[in-house]
């Protein structure tokens, strides 16, 4: 059997690696190889880590963003490595959870990519299979998921209606934790690295799709995210981000000359939104 490769983005991620390295050893009976590809290379230990644990260190040149970081590190994996896991580093796999990913996968040559369900550090489960964003789903979920968290659009979005324990496909699967068909992947040209960071993991599923393949959420494969790595203090640069990211999936998707007044009424009410909870978040850090 092939073997499986493992891919990790560190960025300044010290404190979470060792956590999720042993986790990477005790999630196969087969061999894996990892990559740990640097966006900070030069500061911590990071290549020692690595180094101690049997992975690969790839300092990137500079941070050029999550996608085109993985991009590189899938690159150097061996021919013979036919699924990828893509993972954050502060993610613990449960034992055993790459061969269930793995076998899932292999059920269907359609399937470009499987999903596990992904816990947070409190137990709660996360929406990680999710719909592709549409206008209505996109925008409605946009201006009510915080003031209405039950509402029908972010519910459809999130693919809160269905079974959480069941295994379906889905219009997308987190980039937090991802099994990829290595062909598949490669077909494609992996993440579009024009998102610096967020829906890169949108964009991929929505691309699979697009392609006739099948992305599949599997919850008998279970890890948790403990979320240990992200910071409050870029909050509003990375809100920034999101929103950036969103115009571009939104502005691509919906191309074309007819759909111009889509795309502006969409970067303006996507601008406005960021703006708004960016003001806000730096008040409230202020204030602290």
């Amino acid at each position: 059997m092939a073997r499986t490769g493992v891919v990790t983005v560190s960025y300044g991620s010290e404190p979470v690696l060792p956590a999720f390295l042993a986790s990477v050893a005790r999630a196969s009976g087969g061999s894996a190889t990892v990559v740990v590809a640097d966006n900070l290379p030069g500061e911590g230990d990071a290549r020692t880590l690595a180094d101690s644990a049997g992975a690969h260190y790839l300092p990137m040149p500079s941070n050029l963003g999550y996608g085109a970081a993985v991009n590189a590190a899938v690159a150097t994996l061996p021919h013979d490595i036919d699924w990828v896991l893509v993972s954050n580093p502060d993610v613990v796999l449960e034992p055993g959870v790459l061969d269930r990913l793995r076998e899932a996968g292999d059920e269907d040559p359609a399937i470009a990519s499987v999903g596990p369900a992904v816990y947070n550090a409190d137990g709660t489960l996360y929406p990680s299979a999710r719909a592709v964003p549409s206008l209505r789903t996109g925008v409605g979920h946009a201006m009510f998921a915080n003031l209405w968290p039950g509402n029908p659009w972010s519910r459809r979005y999130r693919n809160d209606a269905e079974t959480p324990t069941a295994r379906r496909d889905a219009g997308w699967l987190s980039g937090s934790c991802l099994l990829v068909r290595r062909s598949a992947f490669d077909e494609l040209g992996g993440f579009d690295d024009g998102y610096f960071m967020y829906f890169e993991d949108v964009d991929l599923g929505y691309r699979f799709g697009r392609h006739g393949y099948r992305n599949v959420y599997e919850p008998s494969a279970r890890v948790t995210h403990t979320g240990a790595h992200s910071t409050t203090s870029d909050s509003a640069r990375m809100i920034a981000a999101h929103h950036t990211s969103a115009r571009r999936f939104l502005a691509r998707k919906y191309s074309g000359p007819l759909l111009w007044p889509v795309r502006a009424a969409l970067t303006a009410g996507l601008t406005v939104r960021s703006a708004i909870i960016g003001r806000r978040i730096r008040r409230q850090e202020t204030e602290q």
